[in-house]
């Protein structure tokens, strides 16, 4: 298994095929694992690069660097490490938060992002009562505050099965990323999007109950070179609930993403 030694630890990875470079970031604690769909649909023509990032998967689950600038110093440096010119960053969920402060940090390092149902702004609407309660029933009963949560993920395309794994790889996840629970709370990309320098598509699943669809459409009117892609029958994973239609129009947005001139 190939692990790369970014920042003082190390991060596995998965490295398929050949073409422009698809660099996917996953969501909170779970893993490189959930992007495999599109591995299977991508790699024929492009490089596709899957990572467990820090405190997830097969990765090191270090005290430190749980937070959102150290998740984007792991993913800047990983593009270096492994040669990758100017790679779409397609994240899931909060992974779109580190897509998205990666390319503001690095636009000469980013072709393009792709942002599945990232959270953006919305945690600090109101929604602390709510995140403090998560936060505490994890840390009072991790196992059954996942098990109860994470079937919220998914809609009615996704069997119960998919909610059962990704659980599993939740509960395989190290307990120090629960700070970006607390760090969501104040997290805006709003005043900083209107200076995004490279594409980048908002996807989101209409049926998501975590993050409202409006949370995509803003950042997407907001960014200079943005675009908004809703898929009717999905929830919060669209990647893994229709494998098909995600990877279809995810093909699509970047044939047309041409990198911006730095």
């Amino acid at each position: 298994m190939p692990f790369a030694r970014i920042n003082g630890i190390e991060l596995h990875y998965e490295d398929h095929g050949t073409g422009r470079p698809l660099l996917f970031l996953h969501g909170w604690g779970s893993s490189g694992r959930v992007w495999g769909a599109q591995v299977v649909g991508l790699a024929a023509d492009h490089r596709t690069v899957t990572v467990d990032w820090r405190g997830c998967g097969r990765s090191d689950h270090p005290a430190e660097g749980n937070h959102v600038a150290g998740n984007v110093a792991d993913v800047l440096a990983l593009v270096d490490h492994l040669g990758l010119d100017r790679p779409v960053l397609v994240g899931s969920s909060i992974g779109a938060t580190f897509a998205l402060e990666a390319a503001l940090a690095a636009p000469g390092l980013i072709g393009g992002v792709v942002s599945v149902d990232g959270p953006a702004h919305w945690p600090g609407q109101g929604m602390a009562p709510q995140l403090n309660a998560l936060l505490a029933g994890l840390a009072e009963d991790r196992a059954g505050t996942v098990a109860a949560w994470v079937p919220n993920w998914f809609g009615p395309a996704s069997g119960p099965a998919v909610a059962d794994w990704t659980v599993r790889q939740l509960l395989d996840s190290g307990v120090f990323i629960d700070a970006l629970f607390t760090e969501a709370l104040t997290y805006d990309p709003r005043p900083a999007l209107r200076g995004l320098a490279v594409p980048a598509a908002f996807v989101h699943g209409r049926l998501d109950t975590e993050i409202p669809v409006e949370v995509s459409r803003t950042l997407a009117d907001l960014a200079p070179h943005g675009e908004l892609h809703v898929i009717e029958d999905a929830a919060h994973m669209p990647h893994q609930e229709r494998p098909g239609a995600f990877n279809a129009l995810l093909r699509s947005i970047v044939a047309r993403m041409a990198p911006v001139p730095a």
